[in-house]
């Protein structure tokens, strides 16, 4: 099924979404810092300050800077140390990376698929950085919003698992029998709707810029006319690499597919997907600090 942003949709969506209860937002800080620093006349002090005022949220930012996952040379101790070193679009990104993380993390419900969702979000997320960082067909990507976008890509099925258990269920058990049947059919029949639909409705809730918006949204459907800046082709592609990578960690997903689409945009072949292949499961190691803070062992 394709996403369809339709004005009819979009409200049903939005009144599903406010249906729920106990629905989580993200912190204050995270609006707080994406206003500053959109604002050109932010400096490494004004971010700091902000971050200063949410110590859990500091200490995050420290310990991912310091992780494998940057490789710095040396420790970093200080917020406003780490804003000059990784630059105040990371510092961002990482703000809303630890946010849903934290928003989301493992509860008793379903603790398998809790787990398997979370490192298929942070495989996505680890291969779109790769992408950005290594894509040489002249578009240029931040890999700091395509790590943050490919982690979120399918965070509607987390409010799904967590929020609406039983249509959780309904979905899981109409796939079963059915193994040519994608997740994203099996969403649309049951539900009427598919996670990237709700995923970009959720994303504009939040006030996500709509870059990233349309990357969730249209991450199933990059073909189609939309305002992610070709993110979409990114989060199909860094998708797609995370599932043939993992074939374990499938979230009910029966059918793997690259785009068409998104194949000719990053002129993929099997040698390129090996190659990708290979860098992600080295680059994945860097996970672990990830996963300590969805509350994943």
């Amino acid at each position: 099924m394709q996403v369809s942003t339709s004005s009819s949709v979009e409200t049903r969506l939005k009144q599903v979404i406010a249906s729920i209860r106990n629905l989580p937002t993200p912190p204050i800080v995270f609006e707080q810092i994406q206003r500053v620093i959109n604002d050109p006349e932010t400096s490494v002090s004004d971010v700091a300050v902000i971050l200063s005022e949410d110590p859990a949220m500091a200490v995050k930012i420290l310990k991912l800077t310091n992780s494998a996952f940057y490789g710095l040379s040396r420790e970093i101790d200080s917020i406003k140390h780490a804003v000059m070193i990784i630059g105040l679009e990371a510092v961002k990104n990482l703000v809303l990376s630890a946010s849903v993380l934290n928003m989301f993390k493992a509860n008793e419900t379903d603790k398998e698929y809790h787990e398997n969702f979370w490192r298929h979000s942070l495989a996505a997320a680890f291969a779109a950085r790769l992408i950005a960082n290594h894509h040489k067909g002249g578009k240029i990507f931040n890999p700091d919003p395509a790590f943050s976008a490919g982690l979120i890509h399918d965070i509607e099925k987390k409010v799904v698992c967590c929020f609406l258990p039983r249509e959780h269920q309904a979905v899981q058990e109409y796939i079963k029998p059915s193994p040519e049947l994608s997740e994203v059919e099996a969403e649309a029949a049951v539900l009427n709707f598919d996670h990237a639909q709700w995923g970009r409705q959720l994303a504009i809730n939040w006030k996500l810029p709509i870059r990233l918006a349309d990357a969730i949204g249209y991450h199933h459907g990059p073909q189609e006319q939309n305002s992610s800046d070709d993110f979409a082709h990114l989060i199909n592609y860094a998708d797609f690499i995370s599932l043939v990578s993992f074939p374990g960690d499938k979230i009910a997903t029966k059918k793997v597919e690259l785009n068409q689409s998104s194949k000719e945009f990053f002129a993929v072949d099997e040698n390129s997907i090996e190659e990708l292949k290979t860098v992600l499961f080295s680059e994945y190691m860097k996970a672990d600090i990830f996963m300590k803070i969805a509350g994943v062992s």
